[in-house]
């Protein structure tokens, strides 16, 4: 392995064992059970169950060795939460074979919104197909039947939720006026997010885990829009009105957050900055060991952002790189294996979540 390459898996590892070990010092007490709900950062495997749809190799090539219906060259950040606690990886809520829910279940599925609400697999039906789960375990519960979460395990479970990312995308593209965004569609995906949690908690759901919006005007997607000129870039290279408007949503969604604290009785709603977590990844990249903070490792046009709409990463001509623990970017919007180990690392050392507790403080008594 490369050296450049060899001082970013490590950099990874040794962030990922510091925050854990300071962050979320004593283990579980009682078996963790998570929930997730989300779009493709979070989607372990649900769209190719649901949608028949297949992401063969090089996804999956960092880790797992094999496709896993994962976007990313190996795990994601998720997947390093759950490692964290000791826990399985979160099978897909559609995968019929093969699945092991007794430490919950994932319902996030890659191009996710939040609206059109009832359009799958938007939140809203994420969190009905959850209760579908939780009704259906319940009901075998009463005729005997062994379930792999009961309803303690329900009422003690985390429930994650990230998502946003493609509506907010999607609003910039639709050529919206950023006041438009800001002040209307941003709201309007918010109260999405809101009602889901706000359902979740009435029917039993007491531990939440919110994560705002990364940097979009920072994908490699994004940036490789034709533009007039260069004048909207910052010292980072990335976009600042993509970036103000990620800013907006995830000022407002802790906002969001906070009122439903005080709100909701007994609840506990941890919201972190992920923002601030992934643009300072793009901003001292070197320092954590990555030479490629702005262009996929999976695509397709070469420098500076290797990103092609018509030719995505695993489409007719794409090229991927041989190291992918040198970049932050898989395939221009998603992160790659080593760039969420961090991304997980920071998130575990709860210096960027508001209330600052650790990630497994609901598996504890």
């Amino acid at each position: 392995m490369a050296a450049s390459a060899l001082s970013a898996a490590l950099a990874a590892t040794l962030l990922l064992a510091a925050a854990t070990a300071g962050a979320d010092e004593a283990p579980c007490t009682r078996r963790p059970v998570v929930f997730a709900f989300g779009d493709s950062n979070t989607d372990t495997g649900g769209a190719a169950a649901a949608l028949g749809n297949y992401f063969p190799l090089p996804e999956g090539r960092a880790h797992f060795r094999r496709s896993t219906g994962r976007l990313c060259d190996g795990r994601l950040v998720i997947d390093y939460l759950c490692e964290s606690l000791n826990m399985s990886y979160l099978s897909p809520y559609l995968e019929a074979l093969g699945s092991d829910f007794s430490n919950g279940a994932n319902f996030a599925i890659s191009g996710s919104t939040t609206m059109p609400r009832d359009r799958p697999f938007a939140l809203h039906v994420q969190v009905q197909q959850f209760l579908h789960f939780k009704q259906r375990s319940l009901d075998l519960i009463t005729h005997g039947e062994n379930v792999p979460v009961d309803a303690v395990g329900f009422r003690n479970a985390l429930y994650v939720i990230d998502i946003g990312q493609n509506d907010l995308s999607a609003a910039f593209s639709s050529r919206l006026q950023y006041d438009d965004v800001v002040r209307k569609r941003i709201p309007a995906i918010l109260s999405e997010i809101k009602d889901a949690i706000m359902t979740l908690y009435y029917n039993g759901a007491k531990n939440f885990w919110v994560h705002g919006t990364g940097p979009l005007g920072c994908l490699p997607q994004k940036l490789a829009e034709a533009r007039a000129d260069d004048g909207d870039l910052d010292d980072s290279g990335c976009l600042r009105t993509l970036n103000n408007g990620s800013y907006e949503f995830n000022s407002q969604l802790c906002s969001v957050c906070d009122r439903l604290t005080t709100q909701l009785k007994g609840a506990t709603i941890v919201y972190t900055d992920i923002l601030s977590i992934k643009y300072d990844l793009v901003a001292n990249h070197s320092g954590y060991g990555f030479e490629e903070p702005l262009m996929a490792c999976c695509g397709h046009g070469g420098p500076p952002y290797n990103y092609d709409l018509n030719v995505s990463c695993l489409g007719p001509g794409y090229r991927v790189c041989e190291d992918g623990s040198k970049f932050l970017s898989w395939d221009g919007v998603h992160y790659t294996d080593a760039a969420n180990a961090v991304v997980a690392a920071k998130i575990l050392s709860a210096e960027f979540s508001t209330p600052r507790v650790p990630f497994g403080y609901f598996c504890k008594a």
